[in-house]
């Protein structure tokens, strides 16, 4: 028996899932931010256009009762909720400026992953050539051995450019590395930076922002690798038999070196300096359940010690002004291959929250919807209509 449908009911069925698309439209409206709870307070002021973060000068929206921004000197600078992303105040935070040793934050985001710790390698003295004139080293030697965490802790605390060039050349090469360096920032949104020396020496073009900076923080915190190794104060590096040799971490808000007072609560992460980019850091703590990442980048005054205490003035208002400021943009949310398999060290704090949103979204459920509709609609046509006077 062939079952028929006429044209009416056709586009009956039609104007049904119309109406049902329609009365879904000012769900999706009334109802922006999917199954997300009202946030204390009432709900979320609407999130800023992400333009405001490429507007000169200082950026920031305070509520009432809350503490002005700090008055630094650095060029650029961004402080940032590690665990929402919520860019809390910015300045100048899209500048393009050179990086220096902040960069290495790219490059172990990009690199770490594909060098297990315990794999032991002996230097080459090709994987040693190109290192720039004054270039900090923490005395990687031709022909002894070292282990890859050996050769991790050198970037990380010693800043060493030695180290950099031989996990690059284990990494398919000092350009190939710079590409997948390119790639990675264009992948965490970070369109600012270019890099043409995957250590962060200073080189024709290349730049990065404190905005990037700030994403590259964020996102290598949620590595644990990353946040132990950028957590380290001191340590021993190999050199040569059974000798080894203390190395200090040269970010003296985690080592108090050269009389700056340790940051309570500090978990890294790196800094850096060139004649030409200045002094450069991202640094990020914890404090009372909230992670905080600060990007500073060449402090105009103060001496060498300015680009510390500028953090620590912008981490310490950053801090106190929880609740009482509207986010300024976003750093955005850290993509699934940056986040952890296993639990993070507490003591590293890098295990940030992560994020989770409505599986049915609105625009799914509209765009489920219409389908719906649409293929109810080209079902009905394709079916065979009954003529009269026919079984």
């Amino acid at each position: 028996m062939i079952i028929g449908f006429s044209s009416r009911v056709a586009v009956s069925a039609g104007a049904l899932c119309f109406a049902g698309l329609l009365a879904l439209m000012p769900a999706a409206a009334a109802h922006p931010g999917g199954t997300e709870p009202t946030p204390p307070g009432g709900p979320r002021a609407a999130a800023p256009h992400p333009s405001l973060l490429y507007r000169p000068g200082t950026q920031v929206r305070l509520r009432a009762g809350a503490s002005r921004v700090p008055k630094v000197s650095a060029l650029s600078w961004v402080v940032a909720d590690a665990r929402t992303g919520e860019v809390l105040a910015a300045h100048n935070a899209h500048r393009k400026l050179p990086p220096a040793s902040t960069l290495k934050t790219l490059f172990a985001l990009t690199v770490l992953p594909g060098l297990p710790a315990g794999i032991r390698h002996t230097v080459r003295e090709r994987e040693l050539r190109g290192i720039g004139a004054g270039s900090s080293l923490v005395g990687v030697a031709e022909g002894r051995t070292y282990r890859i965490a050996d050769l991790w802790r050198g970037v990380f605390l010693n800043s060493g450019n030695d180290a950099v060039h031989v996990l690059a050349e284990l990494n398919g090469g000092w350009r190939f590395t710079a590409e997948r360096m390119q790639a990675k920032a264009r992948s965490l949104g970070a369109l600012d930076t270019r890099v043409v020396s995957p250590d962060g020496y200073d080189a024709p073009g290349q730049v990065s922002s404190a905005y990037d900076l700030a994403v590259f923080g964020r996102v290598g915190l949620r590595n644990p690798d990353f946040a132990r190794y950028c957590a380290t104060v001191e340590a021993r590096f190999p050199g040569g038999g059974n000798w080894s040799y203390p190395i200090l971490n040269t970010n003296r808000l985690l080592s108090g070196a050269r009389g700056v007072k340790p940051y309570r609560g500090l978990i890294g992460i790196k800094n850096g300096y060139t004649s030409k980019a200045g002094s450069t850091l991202i640094a990020a703590a914890r404090r009372d359940g909230r992670t905080l990442v600060v990007t500073v980048m060449n402090p105009q005054e103060g001496g060498g010690s300015a680009v510390y205490e500028e953090a620590r003035s912008l981490l310490d208002w950053g801090f106190r002004s929880a609740g009482r400021v509207e986010a300024v943009g976003s750093l955005g949310a850290p993509p699934t291959s940056a986040r952890p398999a296993a639990a993070t060290p507490p003591a590293v704090a890098a295990a940030v929250p992560e994020e989770h949103g409505s599986v049915w979204t609105e625009a799914g459920l509209i765009a489920g919807a219409a389908g719906t509709g649409a293929a109810v609609v080209v079902l009905v046509l394709r079916l065979p209509v009954r003529r009269p006077g026919r079984s």
